[in-house]
């Protein structure tokens, strides 16, 4: 069973797109694909038959989970998310203790998650450990390279 995902409208449409192209463009290239390699002949030693294959069902292996992320994906409405504490949708502005560099991060689902866009998934170990706090608190946070202490500097939509 899968989990519920909250999406923003935009997270939403891209989801879809990609399943309307995966279904509408990649689809019919592999069906083209075992066709052409079904065509040359013998299958049982047609290696380009047996890649086009794989081909398929890694294919259709992402179009169902892309069918199921959006059965179980929920439409967060952005102007209802609420800024006292830190949750997903909310900008958050924090501030590293030891280096005193100030970054900021809108925290988003797993699917919309974009570092060069400072989206960061709600599941990242920062994410996690800035959920529910307020502005002025302090966190520590366990990451790959070891722990840091942030402050939260603001909360925003």
């Amino acid at each position: 069973m899968s989990k519920v995902s909250y999406l923003t409208e935009e997270g939403l449409q891209k989801l879809k797109s990609e399943l309307e192209h995966l279904r509408g463009v990649e689809r019919p290239a592999i069906s083209r694909m075992i066709a052409e390699a079904r065509d040359k002949g013998d299958l049982s030693e047609n290696a380009e038959y047996e890649a086009a294959k794989e081909a398929q069902a890694m294919l259709e292996m992402k179009i169902a989970k892309l069918e199921d992320s959006l059965a179980n994906s929920r439409i967060l409405d952005e102007s209802m998310i609420d800024i006292s504490r830190v949750q997903i949708l909310n900008k958050v502005k924090i501030r590293n203790k030891a280096s005193n560099s100030v970054m900021e991060y809108l925290i988003v689902s797993e699917s919309e998650a974009d570092i060069k866009k400072h989206k960061i998934s709600v599941n990242t170990p920062i994410a996690k450990g800035l959920l529910g706090k307020k502005v002025g608190e302090e966190v520590e946070i366990m990451v790959p390279s070891g722990k840091i202490t942030l402050e939260i500097v603001d909360i925003s939509r």
